[in-house]
């Protein structure tokens, strides 16, 4: 994939091969792509955009095999997977403040109406059964496989009812509350969690220093 550039400035988190992937749904962490200040001047460095970050977030995710070839991936896919991950959002955002978004539905409809990757079960060099592609990866199989993911997601009243906007101070991230008693308040604890409570811990020390 030809670098969009040098990656400055991007959240080391949407770096290389350290994706997150915990918000509970594909489509969800392809919103998580997003550049973290779209208004910013940063917004001009597409987190997808840079080598290999599309390749190992497909990979991340679960809709390429680990150790499948993909060569073919090039800044026409980075556009159509970004295209995707702005419609999703769309419709996520629209759905948390009780709107519509009826463009972007039409367009994540049409996306999802491709045919999904075909897959078979194949043997390891451990003779163990693991999945593979049928034939090589293919752009629009793969957009309609996360397109299939939202719209299940935006057609479960359950699912829907699960989402949730972190509450982590500067962070835009979307997840499904799958936790008992749907009381959980960040996109991962281990992230935006422990900064709060460091956070918190640091007004504490302070306070008492102050008296």
């Amino acid at each position: 994939m030809t670098s969009a550039g040098s990656g400055a400035g991007i959240p080391l988190a949407q770096r290389g091969g350290e994706w997150r992937f915990d918000s509970g749904r594909i489509c969800l962490d392809l919103v998580a792509t997003s550049p973290e200040a779209p208004r910013s001047p940063a917004a001009a460095q597409e987190p997808l955009a840079d080598t290999g970050r599309l390749e190992h977030w497909l990979v991340g995710a679960g809709l390429v095999p680990a150790g499948t070839r993909l060569g073919c991936v090039d800044g026409i896919w980075v556009s159509r997977f970004v295209e995707l991950r702005d419609c999703v959002a769309q419709l996520v955002r629209a759905e948390l403040d009780g709107r519509s978004a009826e463009s972007a539905l039409e367009r994540l409809n049409t996306i999802a109406a491709g045919p999904p990757p075909r897959i078979r079960a194949v043997r390891d060099q451990h003779g163990a059964l693991v999945r593979a592609l049928c034939t090589a990866p293919d752009c629009g199989a793969l957009l309609a496989a996360v397109a299939r993911d939202a719209v299940e997601l935006l057609t479960d009243p359950a699912d829907r009812s699960r989402l949730r906007q972190c509450e982590g101070d500067n962070c835009r991230r979307v997840y499904l509350d799958t936790s008992r008693g749907r009381r959980r308040r960040w996109c991962s604890s281990e992230v935006c969690g422990n900064r709060e409570r460091v956070a918190r811990h640091r007004r504490r020390t302070a306070a008492a220093a102050g008296a």
